[in-house]
């Protein structure tokens, strides 16, 4: 019974594939032909579609381009309006940059000039200064020269003081005399100096220099203390020399000091700070160093001396004079007063006659109006005076 179901079955399935078999090729051309129609049919409409969709896209294409290209016109006619709207500024403004450029160049080319006139006179500077070098050369060494001698040393330290002298205001004969003896003794300091009162102030110009400028060049250590010590026993002999020549003399009716000058301050500076003994030594003696600028401070105090003394040579008749006008002063005011008290009385009895005589004057005159009293007829008999004028009668 199997078997028989088990061979139907495979009968069914063995018809089953022939008969597929046999119907595979219909179907297949069956199917060809519907794809092919279908294709066709698929592509017509794809086309039209296509046809559409490049019509509709061509159609906005042509409106979009439409509107950029209206609005680049507008776009083009507003620059043109804007360009030429900017032309005349932009004229303006190019003028203006040429005109600058043209007073710049003017400016440049006068500046050139001025370069060349400047490097001219630069030039002339130059050659000027190198004259002058030159010249300070040949004084700088004319300078040495005297410096390395005693005498001309001396000599330049004169110049110096006496230079001074001047530019405070001393005339020479006059307010001081220049090596002159004195009139007890034979010594002859450099320059004796009168004070208001006549007395006298001897100054001696003094210049140590040679051990001072060993000093300095050398850099040997006992060298320099062995230069030293010559420059300070120089300094003690100037200044001995000065206490042994009766500058300081009552017969003379001098001060009980002596000036010594130094005429360089970078030496005065020296032994006021290193030679403190030495300072010393010379103050006890009576012997003042003064370097330029010291010197030129006494000189100034002196000079301002004589214009307090002439102060006081005129005190005594200022002082007469302010006596003449307090009495004078009192006399002026003694009149005026009595000239107030006059012109007061003149101006009371101006006011009695202003004011009280006129108003009386004027009360009758308005009463006369108001009664309208006139005497022009004679047999009328005498006027009848009013009561008021009758009193003031």
């Amino acid at each position: 019974m199997i078997s028989e179901v088990i061979i139907s079955v495979i009968a069914v399935v063995l018809a089953l594939g022939v008969t597929i078999f046999l119907l595979k090729g219909v179907v297949s051309r069956y199917l060809q032909v519907f794809l092919q129609k279908m294709l066709e049919e698929n592509f017509s409409i794809a086309e039209q579609r296509n046809k559409e969709l490049f019509r509709e896209e061509r159609e906005r294409l042509s409106e979009q381009y439409r509107s950029e290209k209206e609005l680049l016109q507008e776009k083009l006619k507003a620059g043109e309006q804007y360009i030429e709207h900017k032309k005349d500024s932009i004229k303006e403004l190019v003028e203006k940059i040429h005109n600058e450029l043209s007073e710049s160049q003017k400016k440049l080319e006068h500046t050139e000039k001025e370069r060349i006139g400047e490097f001219s006179t630069l030039k002339a500077v130059l050659n000027e200064y190198k004259i002058i070098t030159g010249g300070l050369k040949e004084s700088t060494d004319h300078l040495k020269n005297i410096l390395s001698n005693n005498q001309l040393r001396g000599k330049y330290g004169e110049e110096v003081a006496e230079n001074l002298l001047k530019s405070v205001g001393f005339v020479k004969g006059q307010n001081y005399v220049a090596n002159e003896s004195q009139d007890s003794v034979a010594s002859r300091p450099d320059f004796t100096i009168f004070l208001p009162d006549g007395t006298k102030v001897n100054v001696d110009a003094k210049f140590p220099l040679q051990a001072l400028i060993k000093y300095q060049e050398s850099e040997d250590k006992q060298e320099k203390e062995r230069y030293l010590r010559e420059f300070t026993a120089d300094v003690k002999q100037k200044i001995k020399q000065v206490t042994t020549r009766d500058y300081i003399n009552p017969e003379e009716k001098t001060v009980d000091f002596v000036i010594l000058f130094v005429p360089n301050e970078m030496i005065f500076s020296f032994i006021y700070d290193r030679l403190n003994e030495v300072w010393d030594e010379a103050m006890k003696k009576k012997v003042i160093m003064a370097g330029p600028f010291s010197f030129t401070a006494m000189l100034r105090m002196i000079f301002q001396s004589y214009k307090n003394f002439k102060y006081q040579e005129n005190l005594y008749d200022i002082i007469k004079l302010i006596k003449i006008f307090e009495q004078e002063y009192e006399k002026f005011n003694a009149a005026l007063d009595i000239l107030g008290t006059r012109m007061q009385s003149a101006a009371n009895q101006y006011q009695v006659v202003s004011v009280t005589r006129t108003k009386k004057l004027s009360g009758v005159v308005e009463k006369i109006k108001g009664e309208n009293v006139l005497f022009e007829n004679p047999e009328a008999g005498p006027a009848i005076e009013a009561p008021e004028l009758a009193e003031e009668k």
